[in-house]
């Protein structure tokens, strides 16, 4: 591991140059870190959506309802044909209706705003389970998707550990309107696979 930046950001902290002591005190401290065993499943330190996340989030919800004028329209909820009714990157919310429209840049400010509010809830629901950035992703994708993971059983799952049994619960949120959607079955196979790679 090459230390220099680690000693020019601690340099730059302290206002100062190293003495001698420090240095050796400082490197020792490092050796000691390389050789403590790495977990198999870290745990996410910050707890923000991953590329592979939000690369999911956005291919199933799709900014959809363009208009030719550049705007986006919301459109009803395909389970329901009517509310929640749901705009750009699936937002939903008291202060979207039928008549709503946004321009681009609402849409991608109010999906951040999402994500950011849905990785808080995860957050919360796993605690401090050790979690893998992608099954943390996935996660966040199905409580996007969901807003269940509070009650969800493969959160509870997630929690004690048992990571191939909370994959498997992934494909079981496959329905809505009472009936069982083709996008959704796909989107909660690719939620479980990108959970199963970081598992």
């Amino acid at each position: 591991m090459d230390r220099k930046p680690l000693f020019d950001l601690v340099r730059r902290l302290l206002g100062r140059g190293f003495r001698r002591s420090e240095i050796e005190a400082l490197d020792r401290a490092l050796d000691g870190m390389e050789d403590l065993p790495q977990d198999r499943v870290p745990c996410v330190p910050d707890r923000g959506i991953g590329i592979a996340g939000l690369q999911l989030i956005k291919r199933y919800e799709g900014c959809a309802r363009l208009r030719r004028d550049g705007l986006v329209e919301a459109y009803p909820d395909p389970g329901t044909g009517g509310a929640p009714w749901t705009i750009g990157w699936g937002a939903t919310g008291p202060d979207i209706d039928h008549d709503t429209v946004w321009t681009r840049e609402q849409c991608d400010d109010r999906l951040a705003k999402d994500i950011a509010r849905h990785a808080r809830d995860v957050a919360r629901a796993i605690g401090d389970a050790p979690t893998s950035q992608a099954q943390f992703d996935a996660l966040v994708s199905f409580h996007y998707n969901t807003g269940a993971i509070a009650r969800a059983t493969l959160t509870k799952l997630h929690r004690a550990g048992d990571f191939a049994a909370a994959a498997n619960e992934f494909g079981r949120w496959n329905m809505a309107g009472g009936r069982v959607l083709k996008g959704l079955v796909r989107r909660r196979r690719d939620e479980a696979t990108l959970y199963r790679s970081g598992s």
